[in-house]
């Protein structure tokens, strides 16, 4: 009796779960394994013939592959500075708006807006503002800031994918930070002005550590986008100039799909997966730990 009862919740919950499952495994897990299985092999992409090479696309992606570590150091520095601009713009737009302002809703909203514009359309955008607008504003007022060659010189170039990543994603971070802020307890804040504590001590010891949880979905999710970064990068900077501001996602699709070495390809991807997974999972582990309770 007690064998069928538990059949019939095996069977229930199987019932339940399938269909997700089956739906995750066709998405995920399975172009996951044939990507680590044409990791080890050369096939172009379009061949019907798919030869096993073992090892040797990892062997010459690190001894012959230089610009694939040039697209991983800029990515690595494109990812450190807009993880850190795009947390600080995003938490001290909460920190305005969680005010009592007439216009923060509306205010909200602004700022969300370029999180609602794909990244494509955003780099074709601001590739406009950049080489008409900011030059048509230094010949106008004379200002040295709005006649760089934004697009032309590979550091400028960096500041520009770095200046139009905060104004896309720092509204998205601003709504988090907006719901960790409105949900802290105010009685722990009151305690801590009747003991004296000065506003940026309150800030900092009391504020920052409750809303933790916050920072850790925060800083994930920057990190995320930011080495992932390929539609901005495509359509702002084209890899340019000279492939100075050519991303990881870049390098691979270039190599999968315009030299058709989807082998070499697929294994650039594996590579770059395991760094992402790991970098990922050290700052949920150093973050988590810093989760405090009121």
């Amino acid at each position: 009796m007690k064998a069928k009862r538990s059949l019939e919740d095996w069977l229930h919950q199987f019932t339940f779960v399938a269909p997700a499952f089956v739906f995750f495994a066709a998405v995920m897990l399975v172009p996951f394994a044939l990507t680590f299985y044409y990791s080890f092999t050369s096939w172009n992409g379009v061949s019907n013939e798919v030869s096993w090479v073992g090892l040797a696309n990892f062997k010459q992606i690190f001894a012959n592959d230089s610009a694939f570590f040039d697209s991983f150091s800029f990515t690595a520095r494109y990812t450190i500075v807009s993880v850190v601009l795009v947390n600080l713009a995003g938490f001290l737009l909460a920190l305005l708006l969680t005010r009592p302002l007439k216009s923060r809703n509306g205010l909200r909203t602004v700022f969300f807006m370029p999180n609602v514009i794909g990244g494509l359309l955003l780099g074709f955008i601001w590739n406009f503002i950049f080489v008409r607008g900011f030059s048509a504003i230094g010949n106008a007022t004379g200002i040295g800031f709005f006649n760089l060659p934004w697009l032309g010189d590979a550091s400028t170039s960096f500041w520009a994918m770095v200046i139009v990543t905060v104004w896309q994603q720092a509204g998205y971070l601003m709504v988090i930070y907006i719901a960790a802020l409105s949900n802290m307890p105010k009685d722990v804040i009151e305690a801590a002005k009747v003991d004296g504590a000065s506003s940026l001590q309150t800030l900092w010891r009391i504020v920052v550590p409750l809303i933790m949880p916050a920072v850790t979905v925060s800083l994930f999710l920057a990190i995320s986008w930011s080495f992932k970064v390929f539609d901005l990068n495509l359509s702002l900077t084209k890899g340019g100039p000279f492939r100075s501001t050519e991303s990881v996602a870049m390098n691979i699709y270039n190599e999968a799909f315009q030299n058709n070495r989807f082998g070499l390809g697929t294994a650039k991807a594996l590579i770059f997966f395991i760094v992402v997974a790991i970098i990922t999972s050290i700052q949920v582990a150093i973050t988590k730990k810093r989760e405090v309770e009121a």
